[in-house]
């Protein structure tokens, strides 16, 4: 039980902490602070196994400020220096720091700062990822479709780079914003992702993870210099998706794909927050990505049934998409789509340009495109092969159980 509750709490607060720290302490010492609120989670789990705090927020916030004092003291005598800032005013001002307009303001900051031009835009995700959403070396490398110790490198060269170009912990000036908010948006769209098809072993949705990039994506649109038409379609598009959660897992922990989820359990406040935003998005000039996603999803949320699915609009998107903004994910989805429509011509010729090293750790969605193109032009043993390939190329066990029945229901 304490496990799940210092998981949550890790999700929503280590990027807090983290910011608010950093705001008091500085950027200089931003390893010292993220070892500090490291430490100050390994203790709650610790601590908590007979009993959990009366405000377990509160708790985690004194313990890191305090470890982190304790940390900064210790090489500080090291150099013969004293840090005093234990007690009396500096104390009393960390702590309102972390009041709720405070912890907002920190968070921005942070994001900015991850997203500063100094970075080499790899390097801003990463750092971007690890600082604000507290993903692990692991996560980020599964989220960026790349190696663990790559990711190692970016962390390590990103921290670099904001020490020897002393980068302050403030917002960027005005003209540096609409640059800045590109980058921004990825990191807040890679969280969701996250969230939404988790490449964790165990588990397919983290909701808190959909959960924070909501949060971040509000927290900017509270501010009228960060509004964008980009912005607001990202802000739709999360909630469009985020609607959807309670009806892609079934109660016995099964993947249910689009065509079986019920559509009742369709969280329709989301839709209409998503809806409202779109709206707003159409008000400013620029165009993203977003939009056409956006338009995507909506189309899958307008349709009462799978069957009323409009697929040739949800196809003419995908085309829009892909010349905007090539992506080999956005071929593989165009694929199947064109499956739907009983295009088999079309979708062999999107597949055989998908270059499958592109899509990393999701590269048993390619396999398992193909299977499903072999199932409806009755090759059975060519689906097969394909669908073992997918096997081969997924850890995630909802999604190995998931191609195992699909499997199986071939066979029999």
């Amino acid at each position: 039980m304490e496990h799940n509750v210092v998981d949550h709490l890790f999700r929503h607060h280590y990027g807090k902490m983290v910011a608010i720290l950093t705001r008091f302490f500085g950027l200089s010492y931003i390893e010292t602070i993220e070892d500090a609120v490291q430490d100050t989670f390994i203790k709650a789990t610790s601590q908590w196994r007979t009993k959990i705090p009366d405000n377990p927020e509160g708790w985690l916030n004194r313990v890191a400020k305090n470890r982190t004092i304790d940390i900064l003291r210790s090489i500080q005598a090291e150099k013969n220096r004293n840090l005093s800032i234990t007690t009396g005013a500096s104390s009393l001002q960390i702590d309102e720091l972390f009041l709720d307009h405070e912890v907002a303001d920190s968070q921005l900051r942070m994001i900015f700062v991850a997203c500063h031009p100094s970075l080499h835009p790899s390097e801003q995700i990463a750092f971007a990822l690890k600082t604000i959403s507290g993903f692990s070396t692991k996560e980020i490398a599964a989220a960026l479709l790349t190696k663990e110790e790559t990711i190692v490198k970016r962390l390590t060269r990103a921290k670099k780079s904001i020490r020897e170009n002393n980068i302050q912990f403030k917002y960027p000036a005005p003209e540096a914003i609409p640059e800045r908010m590109v980058r921004v948006m990825e990191v807040i769209y890679l969280t969701f992702n996250e969230g939404f098809h988790s490449t964790n072993k165990e588990k397919l949705i983290k909701e808190d993870l959909c959960g924070e990039a909501i949060r971040l994506c509000q927290l900017l649109l509270k501010k009228e210099q960060f509004r964008s038409g980009s912005l607001y379609a990202l802000f739709a598009l999360l909630c469009f998706h985020m609607s959807r959660l309670e009806s892609k897992v079934s109660s016995d922990n099964q993947i249910v794909n689009l065509k079986h989820q019920d559509r009742t359990k369709w969280y329709f406040l989301l839709i209409k927050m998503g809806n409202s935003a779109m709206l707003k998005a159409m008000d400013y000039d620029d165009t993203s990505v977003y939009h056409y996603e956006a338009a995507i999803a909506s189309e899958h949320l307008n349709a009462k049934t799978f069957k009323d699915t409009n697929w040739k609009n949800i196809s003419y998107w995908y085309e829009q998409l892909y010349t905007f903004e090539p992506n080999m994910f956005t071929l593989l989805n165009h694929a199947t789509v064109c499956l739907q429509l009983t295009d088999f011509e079309k979708t062999h010729q999107l597949l055989k340009i998908v270059d499958v090293a592109e899509l990393g750790q999701r590269a048993y969605l390619y396999y398992g495109c193909y299977a499903e193109y072999y199932i409806n032009k009755g090759e059975k043993e060519l689906a097969i092969s394909f669908l073992d390939k997918a096997l081969l190329e997924t850890s995630n066990s909802l999604e190995r159980n998931f191609l195992m029945k699909r499997r199986d229901d071939i066979t029999c």
